[in-house]
């Protein structure tokens, strides 16, 4: 750490995960994550290539061992290959592992070079196995397009571990189904309940699913062993006997995984994010382009992250006014 003290935030966790956007576009637009029109930010707001490396140098210096890149969609950011060859030069250096979260769509074009540049997992969003259902849960989405980029990425050594957000009414038909493909695939799959974030067009009570529900009925077909496996994420694990699956939970609502949190969210134009569900924030980009240090920043950072997130699926308004491809997912 070059002699700098660890990100230690009041409550004794230590921050060792950046959750890092390189942008707020995507290509989708999943109707639980945002709306189908979307005012994405101006290219020159973004922190460019050199400043995210920067960045991440700043993080890794204090102890952060995992950054994952993410967006929006982070495979459609110009210069994102050279960008994740040149934190893959980090590994080994400070950093232990460089990972990025995917709605799939590119990953047949970048599956051997994130590996080449030193990546080993991807997470892939993907909510449905039906082409047409998927289509409308993303308003645009090639299913065909998608299991065509998770093929290249386990051709090309990648490990790959599929997202599913549960949604009420919509996809809670195919869980079964999509764990047994996972299974057959070789593939891990964690379930996420949808969280309030950003204004969108419908209205998210239709669609929570509470995963504890969703864990009853797997327990009346399926042997669900707790795991102690860790990724350094929120999600729980659970060992599948019958399916020799790893099944991950999230669960923001009916779980709360606030008091082990190691990780901080960086958005595209350097706004950092103690927490996905609260305001609190520190802005890093002008200091960078000012020439300034960080370190001061950081450690306000970490006097103010806030204990845990207000989600709250019954509230009048999302939690945050943010969309989550404005954050990262």
């Amino acid at each position: 750490m070059d002699g700098k003290a660890a990100l230690i935030d009041t409550y004794g966790r230590r921050i060792s995960y950046v959750r890092l956007s390189v942008t707020d576009r995507c290509d989708l637009r999943c109707r639980y994550c945002m709306a189908e029109k979307m005012d994405f930010l101006p290219r020159a707001e973004l922190l460019t290539l050199e400043e995210l490396v920067q960045l991440a140098d700043a993080f890794i210096a204090r102890g952060v061992t995992r950054i994952r890149l993410t967006g929006g969609e982070p495979l459609v950011r110009r210069g994102i290959g050279e960008l994740v060859r040149w934190l893959g030069q980090r590994l080994g250096n400070g950093l232990e592992e460089l990972t990025l979260t995917t709605n799939g769509t590119q990953l047949a074009r970048f599956a051997a070079n994130l590996y080449a540049a030193g990546v080993r997992r991807v997470n892939v969003s993907l909510d449905s196995l039906d082409a047409d259902r998927f289509r409308h849960i993303t308003r645009r989405g090639d299913l065909a397009q998608v299991l065509d980029g998770i093929a290249a990425a386990k051709a090309a050594g990648l490990k790959v571990k599929l997202n599913m957000v549960a949604l009420k009414g919509l996809n809670e038909d195919e869980i079964e189904a999509m764990a047994r493909w996972c299974a057959a695939e070789g593939h891990d799959l964690t379930l996420i309940e949808t969280m309030p974030l950003g204004m969108v067009e419908e209205d998210r009570t239709d669609r929570y699913l509470p995963l504890d529900a969703v864990k009853r009925g797997l327990e009346e077909r399926f042997t669900l062993t707790p795991s102690l496996r860790r990724t350094g994420g929120p999600a729980r694990y659970y060992e599948v006997a019958e399916l020799g699956l790893k099944l991950g939970l999230i669960t923001p609502l009916t779980g709360n995984f606030c008091t082990g949190c190691n990780r901080v969210r960086v958005t595209a134009t350097g706004t950092v994010y103690g927490c996905l569900g609260q305001d609190q924030k520190i802005e890093l980009r002008d200091l960078m382009r000012a020439g300034q240090p960080l370190d001061d920043a950081l450690d306000a950072l970490m006097r103010g992250k806030p204990k845990g997130h207000d989600f709250s699926i019954a509230a009048p308004r999302p939690a945050v006014a943010r969309h989550m491809s404005v954050t990262g997912g």
